[in-house]
């Protein structure tokens, strides 16, 4: 027997809203960023809802300009749970696209690499589905949202 080949289904979009990034300075590392997350909507075919004020990404940005991502913050679903999302992530991209992003300005996707592995934590209960299973996203900067779309591993 072989193993089952995974698919890659859409479970549902983020949208985070998100504050100005302030830089934390610099390191032997690279740049550490503060982006402060404000809020934000969830909708798609599994799930429903918004995100909380209060959580955070930490991007650092190393000398060659590749960008390691770690968002937290949290998810309350429809029903009034709450979801915590630890996003890690990537962004490779051009000095032109960097600095266009950094900016606000809508950069088409397609110019730049931006994908992350979230993980949730849910409580028993309707959502225990998103502890029992792997993600895969693929996110988007447009100015003060992030569009993220987060797909299940089948």
């Amino acid at each position: 027997m072989k193993p089952v080949t995974p698919g890659l289904d859409l479970a549902f979009t983020i949208e985070a809203e998100i504050d100005a990034p302030l830089s934390a300075g610099t390191s032997p590392d690279g740049e550490r960023l503060h982006i402060p997350i404000t809020g934000g909507r969830v909708f798609g075919p599994r799930l429903t809802g918004r995100v909380l004020p209060g959580g955070s990404d930490w991007p650092v940005i190393a000398p060659d300009g590749t960008s390691r991502i770690e968002a937290r913050y949290t998810i309350e679903a429809e029903d009034g749970t709450p979801i915590y999302v630890v996003n890690k992530g990537l962004r490779v991209s051009s000095d032109d696209v960097r600095t266009r992003l950094r900016s606000g300005e809508a950069v088409d996707p397609a110019e730049f690499y931006m994908r992350a592995a979230p993980v949730f934590d849910a409580p028993s209960g309707p959502h225990r589905w998103l502890t029992e299973r792997l993600f895969i996203c693929s996110l988007a900067p447009m100015g003060r949202t992030i569009r993220i779309d987060v797909y299940i591993v089948t």
